[in-house]
């Protein structure tokens, strides 16, 4: 029993803290998240949508995994793509004429080139440009494709040759002369049609320094994003690291009459910084500073939910004053609050379904494979509303996975599958090769998938009696709810369901643990010899 000067003592602290602040923990794992009043819109299939419908938005804009934004104007046209990492086809293209509602362009990198960080988007001479860097265990390196017209076709990569950098963007001076800003405060010269580098990389800015004992996760100056605006060129950048400790990632700022610098520091840096773990984003970090509709500025960054870090790092969007001294100054706060839209428009669409009846290609749009080697394209095929995926590796670490991106905290993902003698396929939710979690089934009867580990669990439907008998079609569900991953399986086409003995705590399959800088995405996979066939995948958020 608690005595009345222990309960005397929790008063007095609880006095100390606001209630936010004592609501706190993990919202994945706790119900006492802070922020659980914040109401979106819904869209396509109840997903989270930024447009309240009455002037206002609430972040995030793009919700789900869209980091390192690099955002293109064209007249009054908007062109948005983000880092693609490890997904192919990748680089997918967005367009917008509110900031806030956005459409699915194209995918303009189809060819593997390694794990695809912070791109730059631009437009030159009436080309677009995309500046890409790529790693992969051979060769690092900085890229460029190139297209006629936003919608593609878009070129082959063009390796620029830049090795010990990342982050491209591109900058044309007051002579018209083409450069490419990079991590570290370096930079080196194009060539006019801007698919090769001329002469050496050079040093031109030491960024901004935050205080030692500020938590951080390390000084990474990177995601250079570079804007005029009267006398000066503006130069955001990112420090800190964008991951690690939820107080790392910043913006900061530099300004310079010329490209070729002194760059001169702003007094207020960081502009944008999380304070603390309580706040709702977390990791705020790698703006663009542009112009907006109607003469308006915005800064456009990424930031982690708070208790999601498995939703990776999602887009935010921000207002921007300009102060007396010459210096942006940002509005938004902690953005947890509604703000007002940057224009009203006529009803506008935001995303895409993630339903899909396989009756047409979506590769690219809704769907990429996981680090795919050379022709992986071609183990997929549809026929008669299925998609069949030709077997690759043994497990879903080795079979590149085919995933979507969801930015629901809450959702459930189902699909009818038919596996070959030979075959084994299913449904995860994928991180990486290292982490993952779901339900496939073949020959052998179920394989549990946890932790990135794959367990026996019987035939079907007993799951762990090894007397019933193996089948070769299955219905698979799988729901996330707050990271609880919750299993069911139907053999009688969904007219009924039974769950999976084990539930699945989530919360760890992020960046943190396993590095990447992805998200738990839904996936089907296809390992073994032989096909497996997929039909009637729904998505449905909760």
């Amino acid at each position: 029993m608690i005595d009345r000067r222990h309960t005397l003592k929790i008063a007095a602290v609880a006095a100390l803290f606001p209630t936010r602040l004592l609501a706190q923990g993990s919202a994945a794992t706790s119900s006492l998240d802070p922020y659980g009043e914040m109401q979106w819109s819904r869209g396509f299939e109840g997903q989270r949508k930024a447009d309240l419908g009455d002037g206002t938005f609430l972040n995030p804009v793009f919700a789900g995994d869209h980091p390192d934004p690099a955002i293109l104007r064209d007249g009054d046209d908007y062109y948005l793509t983000f880092s693609s990492f490890d997904a192919y086809p990748g680089l997918l293209i967005w367009h917008s004429r509110d900031l806030v509602n956005w459409r699915p362009v194209t995918a303009a990198l189809s060819q593997p080139i390694g794990s695809v960080w912070a791109p730059g988007l631009a437009k030159h001479e009436g080309r677009f440009f995309c500046y890409i860097p790529a790693r992969n265990a051979e060769k690092r390196s900085i890229y460029v494709i190139s297209a006629e017209h936003i919608e593609g076709p878009w070129s082959d990569p063009v390796d620029l040759d830049l090795p010990l950098h990342i982050d491209p963007e591109h900058v044309v001076d007051e002579e018209g002369r083409r450069w490419l800003f990079l991590s570290g405060g370096d930079r080196v010269r194009l060539s006019a049609d801007g698919l090769r580098i001329e002469g050496d990389v050079e040093h031109v800015y030491d960024p901004w320094r935050y205080p030692e004992e500020w938590v951080v996760e390390t000084f990474a100056p990177e995601g250079p994003k570079i804007v005029q605006r009267g006398d000066y060129w503006y130069m955001t950048t990112a420090v800190g690291g964008t991951a690690g400790p939820p107080t790392g990632h910043m913006v900061i700022m530099a300004r310079s009459k010329s490209l070729g610098g002194p760059w001169e520091d702003c007094p207020r840096n960081p502009l944008i910084r999380t304070g603390s773990a309580r706040e709702k984003w977390w990791s705020r970090g790698h703006a663009t500073l542009f112009e907006g509709p109607g003469g308006n500025w915005w800064m456009l960054y990424h930031g982690y939910e708070n208790g999601y870090w498995t939703l990776g790092r999602q887009a935010l969007l921000e207002p921007v004053v300009w102060g007396d001294d010459g210096w942006p100054v940002p509005q938004g706060g902690d953005l947890s609050k509604p703000m007002d839209k940057p224009i009203e428009l006529e009803a506008q669409p935001h995303g895409m379904p993630l339903s899909d009846d396989f009756s047409t290609d979506r590769m690219g749009t809704t769907w990429a494979f996981y680090d795919p080697g050379p022709g992986e394209a071609k183990r997929v095929s549809r026929d008669k509303g299925a998609l069949i995926i030709k077997a690759k590796g043994m497990t879903p670490s080795d079979c590149s996975p085919l995933c979507c991106i969801t930015g629901d905290q809450a959702y459930q993902v189902s699909a009818d599958i038919e596996v070959e003698p030979g075959a084994e396929g299913g449904m995860l939710l994928f991180y990486n090769r290292r982490l993952y979690a779901g339900l496939g089934f073949g020959a052998d009867g179920l394989m549990m998938h946890r932790y990135g580990l794959q367990r026996p669990r019987g035939a079907i439907p007993g799951q762990i009696e090894p007397e019933a008998e193996a089948i070769s079609k299955l219905s698979i569900r799988l729901t996330n709810d707050h990271n609880i991953l919750t299993i069911h399986t139907s053999r009688d086409q969904r007219a009924t369901w039974q769950k999976f003995d084990v539930q699945m705590e989530l919360s760890g399959y992020h960046h943190n643990v396993a590095y990447d800088f992805l998200s738990l995405r839904p996936a089907l996979y296809a390992a073994g010899d032989g096909e497996v066939r997929f039909r009637n995948f729904t998505y449905r958020a909760l």
